[in-house]
């Protein structure tokens, strides 16, 4: 059973039974119910599409007519049990006859309905890690840490959210890609690469539409998860960007990703992501960080704060600031800004600690180890503060 094949088909399975009529959310459960039967039936091991045969050796010449198929009969199947009669009738007598798939792909339309605006950014990604991506609802709870129970409420209720939802709707770009990008930064947990889940699906989304915003998403995606293998030690403890070995980045990524921002770049069509990943791009193209451009990634700061009005922008725009024009310019930027910002106590340790002030750097980062949200960053925010206590104390 190939698993890649199988879950790059979902979203174009499950628009066809939509499309026939199907209540979204029952369509959805037919749909993992014929993945189920696909991982029983199909052989092992991947293989050339043409060349599948079942269990039972019958050749599976067209393995998204076979998933049509059988969601189809699992749908009906569900129906007959249900009490609107005359609508099961109806269906039963519009059963189509096995063959070829139809060429329609309803990829797009299902982002949007799995993102749409009536649902939370949590059921939104759920929703569209399953329906779009595929995955087993026990897969999304390991995921996100959370019981399978916990998960299976959360994507019912998204699904009963959206089933009065028209499948033919224009739906928002935007809306789609921050689900999107809410799954590429909760990186790998349980059995799932959230991250590598995520560039799966933007490169799925940019094949289905031709959007600047899209490929700027996914060049940003590429450049992120290029600096994967530099950004912990083997203890796995956090390392800064300026301290990363560039030899374990992956240059392949990078390359890929500077291309597609490029291309989307010279469309002028300006947007958030395409300014994101040109501030990655610069850091990716530097060969050390002493040969950073700052002042460029400031213009790109400049720009993003005008796309967005985005504090947390702001907040690393004075960081980029105190690189460009030195810390004291930094911290010029930092005092405009709300004290209670996510990580801005950390942001005016390191400026103070690079303008020589490193008792005030020290007790910041300490402050900072304190509202740190994960434990990786605490422990490296409090081994600052340790190392400039340390120093000052010699």
């Amino acid at each position: 059973m190939n698993e890649a094949l199988l879950r790059s088909l979902t979203p174009s399975v499950l628009g066809v039974l939509v499309r026939r009529g199907a209540d979204f959310a029952a369509a959805e459960d037919a749909v993992q119910d014929a993945l189920v039967e696909a991982v029983r039936v199909w052989p092992s091991g991947p293989s050339p599409s043409s060349r599948l045969r079942s269990s039972r050796g019958d050749p599976i010449r067209d393995p998204k007519a076979w998933l049509i198929t059988a969601a189809w009969r699992k749908f009906l199947d569900a129906t007959r049990a249900d009490t609107a009669r005359r609508r099961r009738e109806d269906l039963v007598d519009e059963e189509p006859a096995p063959g070829p798939a139809p060429a329609v792909d309803d990829t797009l339309q299902l982002y949007f309905l799995c993102a749409h605006p009536s649902l939370t950014p949590s059921s939104a990604v759920a929703l569209t890690l399953r329906a779009v991506g595929g995955l087993t609802t026990r897969q999304i709870a390991r995921a996100y840490l959370v019981p399978e129970a916990t998960m299976a409420q959360r994507i019912s209720r998204a699904k009963r959210t959206v089933s009065g939802v028209r499948f033919d709707r224009p739906g928002d770009v935007a809306t789609v890609l921050r689900v999107l990008y809410l799954v590429f930064n909760e990186g790998y947990s349980g059995d799932i690469d959230l991250s590598a889940e995520a560039i799966r699906l933007t490169r799925q989304l940019a094949a289905a539409i031709d959007h600047p915003e899209v490929s700027g998403l996914l060049a940003l995606m590429l450049l992120h998860h290029a600096r994967r293998a530099g950004r912990t030690a083997p203890d796995g403890s956090l390392v800064p960007l300026a301290e990363q070995d560039r030899s374990r980045w992956d240059t392949t990524l990078i390359a890929e990703g500077i291309g597609i921002l490029q291309a989307a770049l010279a469309r002028d069509r300006l947007g958030e992501f395409q300014a994101q990943a040109a501030i990655a791009a610069l850091h990716a193209d530097a060969p050390t960080a002493g040969e950073t451009d700052w002042p460029q990634i400031v213009e790109w700061y400049d720009e993003l704060a005008r796309l967005t009005d985005n504090p947390v922008v702001r907040l690393n725009r004075a960081v980029a600031i105190g690189e460009a024009d030195g810390p004291r310019a930094g911290l010029a930027a930092l005092a405009a800004l709300d004290e209670s910002l996510p990580r801005h106590t950390a942001v005016a340790a390191y400026l103070h600690e690079r303008d020589g002030d490193l008792s005030t750097a020290a007790r910041l980062y300490a402050e900072a180890a304190l509202k740190a949200p994960s434990l990786p960053e605490r422990d490296h925010l409090t081994r600052q503060a340790a190392r400039l206590n340390t120093h000052h104390r010699h």
